[in-house]
Formats: structure tokens, C-alpha cells, sequence
């Protein structure tokens, strides 16, 4: 239980402090311990970053499975613009997401390569999920449009709304942005 807990304390630190301001004993201090127990759990602080790392993918991919098996009857366009509005909120009020995208766009230097592959797990089954989705509704879109070259765009997009986000938060800038490329896809999906 303790281990779960220090995951979670860290990620708060790391995702406002980044790697190398987060201290070990403001983690320990979070959970109520000292921080030479913090080792009982995790062998170094790097050690704690991976475990943190891959328990933020776990929880990200977990809020895709879900997010995506529940929007039954809305249409392709209202579940894309769905889940940017909700990953928005989820940056602004999600330490779990917040500490995934920080990491994922600026990892520790020593972990860079380390946490891109990572990364890609996460960016994988979003790949898939959006395929899925797409691909149950390309015969109705008009230019001949390929499924992956829709996922890739799409993915184009909310890549620059989480570099927004990372710079700017839940910003006008970002508001506008959303605004500016929703109306370009959209017009770019149009139904025949």
C-alpha cells in the first residue's frame, strides 16, 4: 500500500518540480514516512520516476479503454472533440495526466530514450482505438481518406495542444488553437 502511495505523492512532485526538483523527502513527507523508508519500496529516486512513469501509462490507457467503450452513440466527430475537451481537463486537473505529458515531451535527460518508448505504448492504443473508431465510419467520409492518414492527423493536432498545454495551460491561446484546427479536420472529415 505504501508503494502505491509513494507513486502517487511522486507523481505530484514530479509533475511539479520535474525530475530533477523533486525531492525524495518531500515524497516521503507526503506519505507520512521518513525518507530513508522510501528505500524499503524503491531502490533510488530513479527507480521511483520508472515505477511512476509506468503507472501513469497504465492509469492514461485505462482512461482510453474507458473513454472510448463509453461514447456508444455519439458520432466520430463529437467522440474527437470529446476526448480533446476532456483531455484538457484532465491536464488541468489530473496529477496522473499532467506528470505523463510533462515527462513524456521532457523526460529526464538520462531517461529520454527510456521514457519515449514508453511513451509509445500510450500513444499505440490510442493508435488502435482511434483506427477502430475510424474505420467503422471512413465509407462515409468523402476524398477517399485513409484510415491511418485521419489517425495520424488527429494525433498531428492534440500533439500540439498538449505542447500548448504544457506551455500555456488551460490558456485562450489554447482555446483558440482548438477552435482554429477543430473547424480545418472537420471541414477536411466531411460526410459525403
Amino acid at each position: 500500500m505504501t508503494g502505491t502511495k509513494l507513486i502517487e505523492a511522486a507523481l505530484l512532485q514530479f509533475a511539479l518540480h520535474g525530475y530533477e526538483g523533486a525531492s525524495l523527502s518531500s515524497i516521503a513527507g507526503e506519505v507520512g514516512i521518513k525518507k530513508e523508508s522510501i528505500y524499503s519500496h524503491f531502490k533510488s529516486k530513479e527507480h521511483l520516476f520508472r515505477s511512476a512513469f509506468d503507472y501513469s501509462i497504465s492509469k492514461e490507457i485505462a482512461f482510453i479503454e474507458v473513454f472510448f467503450s463509453g461514447t456508444g452513440n455519439s458520432t466520430l466527430i463529437e467522440k474527437l472533440k470529446q476526448f480533446i475537451t476532456e483531455y484538457m481537463d484532465r491536464y488541468e486537473n489530473t496529477i496522473n495526466t499532467r506528470f505523463l505529458i510533462r515527462n513524456a515531451y521532457f523526460p529526464p535527460a538520462h531517461l529520454k530514450e527510456e521514457m519515449i518508448l514508453k511513451s509509445y505504448d500510450l500513444t499505440e492504443k490510442l493508435e488502435s482505438m482511434l483506427l477502430h473508431e475510424i474505420e467503422s465510419v471512413i465509407h462515409r467520409l468523402r476524398n477517399n481518406l485513409q484510415p491511418e492518414d485521419v489517425v495520424m492527423t488527429y494525433l498531428t493536432i492534440l500533439d500540439g495542444l498538449f505542447v500548448e498545454m504544457l506551455y500555456g495551460g488551460k490558456s485562450e491561446r489554447l482555446l483558440k488553437r482548438i477552435d482554429s484546427s477543430w473547424k480545418v479536420f472537420v471541414e477536411g472529415l466531411s460526410y459525403k
